[in-house]
């Protein structure tokens, strides 16, 4: 059943924040899949990703899918490589209506700037081509970010704020069960401006 509203899109355009924001306009909490996997793992995504490699970062995905099959609705902030793994990207159309958060390559890399490859393992060494790097793992993932999602949002020229209105607003009218209120909650909801 598809409780959750999830973000999906590269990193850079700006999952976390928006679904921030949209959380909050929704009266639902946010479950960030990275912070989730480093509070069980114990460890950073970079520590997990140097260790044991991208697929043990993948099983840990996985994990987190799992327990989100638990969990009452939520806005999920999903990482950026979730929806590369088939079986992955099925799960989680399954559990949320998916809005693609699109952004082009050069918007991506101002928004992380220059430190994003020490944080980012899929980064490590672009040092002044990170540009081109995203241009590389977007055009790798973008048929997956399109069958994942309901509904794109190309969040480039979008303040956050107006991206969780956007955001909402298509949720909304994709019908997701996570926008049903609360017991004893009344919340209106309007068509944003």
């Amino acid at each position: 059943m598809r409780r959750h509203v999830a973000l999906v899109g590269m990193m850079g355009a700006g999952k976390t924040t928006v679904g921030r924001l949209l959380a909050a306009r929704l009266g639902r909490p946010l479950v960030d899949t990275d912070a989730w996997i480093e509070r069980r793992a114990g460890q950073r995504v970079a520590q997990i990703f140097a260790a044991r490699g991208e697929a043990a970062f993948r099983r840990w995905e996985a994990r987190a899918l799992a327990d989100l099959a638990r969990r009452p609705p939520a806005v999920l902030a999903v990482g950026g490589g979730l929806v590369s793994v088939p079986a992955a990207a099925r799960r989680l159309r399954r559990l949320a209506c998916c809005i693609y958060l699109e952004a082009p390559p050069g918007a991506l890399a101002g928004r992380l700037g220059s430190g994003a490859a020490r944080r980012r393992p899929l980064l490590a060494g672009a040092g002044r081509h990170l540009a081109p790097r995203l241009a590389r793992l977007l055009e790798g993932r973008r048929r997956a970010y399109e069958g994942t999602a309901d509904a794109r949002l190309r969040v480039d020229r979008l303040s956050p704020r107006r991206a969780a209105d956007l955001a909402a607003w298509a949720a909304a009218a994709l019908g997701s069960p996570a926008l049903a209120p609360r017991p004893g909650r009344a919340r209106g909801r309007r068509r944003p401006s």
